[in-house]
């Protein structure tokens, strides 16, 4: 999987490098989110803006990091997800879950 992570101002922000999200890769992120935390990531912003496509198996690997951070204390937020994405979140009630931004900048300015 195609990841790529930076920190901006105390938080860590994982980009993710892959078109889709799904079952083929999604094993993969939810390994990279708990290690991310694991090494002190506590504040996980998750870049979605490459991510044209979402499945189930994305979605629950994305609420599996969220119920990570929540355990330890810490916090994960979703960024820059494309129409389709946003879509999913609103199907599944998951917009209610994550807090959503625009892009990356407006994560850093508001969570």
């Amino acid at each position: 999987m195609k990841c790529t992570t930076e920190v901006r101002d105390g938080r860590t922000i994982l980009i993710v490098g892959e078109e889709r999200l799904d079952a083929s890769n999604s094993g993969e992120l939810r390994e990279i989110m708990l290690n991310l935390l694991e090494v002190g990531g506590q504040k996980l912003v998750i870049d979605l803006s490459q991510v044209s496509f979402i499945d189930s198996s994305g979605l629950g690997a994305l609420l599996s990091g969220f119920k990570s951070a929540n355990l330890r204390s810490g916090s994960l937020v979703l960024a820059g997800l494309q129409s389709r994405v946003q879509s999913m979140f609103e199907l599944t009630r998951l917009h209610r879950v994550f807090e959503i931004f625009s892009s990356v900048d407006d994560a850093l300015a508001q969570a």
